[in-house]
């Protein structure tokens, strides 16, 4: 896969994603359900080459039941990574904003 298929989105709009990003140099990313740590590590430095990452940790959201009309229906299961960056470095979602 190319790296623009394994990043999805960055998870920036979150009050979880400010904290690990201002704290402890921490990005949360939306990846594909069928990347490991490796192929995400790899993704991340070829997107943004002037950052080297440290650790990823991956884990699943699962879906939840939404009301749909009458009925309900489950959302589907989603795969979040926190990227750990070294020191220093950072990545820029909103430079041209």
């Amino acid at each position: 896969m190319r790296a623009e298929e394994i990043i999805k989105r960055p998870l920036v709009l979150t009050e979880k994603g400010n904290r690990l990003r201002e704290g402890e140099n921490q990005y949360l990313f939306e990846v594909a359900m069928t990347a490991n740590k490796t192929e995400i590590r790899n993704a991340v430095e070829k997107l943004w080459p002037a950052v080297s990452v440290l650790k990823v940790h991956t884990l699943i959201q699962r879906g939840r039941f939404r009301r749909m009309g009458r009925g309900t229906a489950k959302t589907q299961n989603w795969k979040k990574a926190i990227v750990s960056l070294k020191t220093g470095d950072t990545i820029d979602f909103f430079e041209g904003v």
